[in-house]
């Protein structure tokens, strides 16, 4: 990486490469769209097997734009990163959000 860029270009430039997979973007616009939901219900919207979701949700995690909370047995996820329910506003002026 070029270290005379703005750390905070850099930050950016990051959180944008995890947004770019499709998967990942449907999974944080659902989030942004419904509030919460558990990975049952992304498996079942996305029509993907629950491994792959979940690292796709390990990714978002990591890169802190998602983080989960234990309801039971289930955990249920939710945007964590403002910054992101602000780009996906701009990408889907129109969308629903809670």
């Amino acid at each position: 990486m070029n270290e005379r860029l703005p750390a905070e270009l850099l930050r950016d430039a990051e959180l944008l490469k995890v947004l770019g997979h499709p998967t990942r973007l449907c999974i944080v616009r659902g989030l942004w769209q419904k509030g919460s939901c558990n990975v049952s219900h992304m498996q079942s919207c996305l029509a993907a097997p629950q491994p792959t979701i979940s690292q796709h949700l390990a990714k978002l995690r990591a890169a802190g734009i998602i983080e989960g909370e234990r309801d039971g047995v289930e955990i249920r996820y939710h945007l964590k990163d403002e910054r992101v329910a602000m780009l996906l506003a701009c990408l889907y002026p129109k969308g629903e959000q809670k």
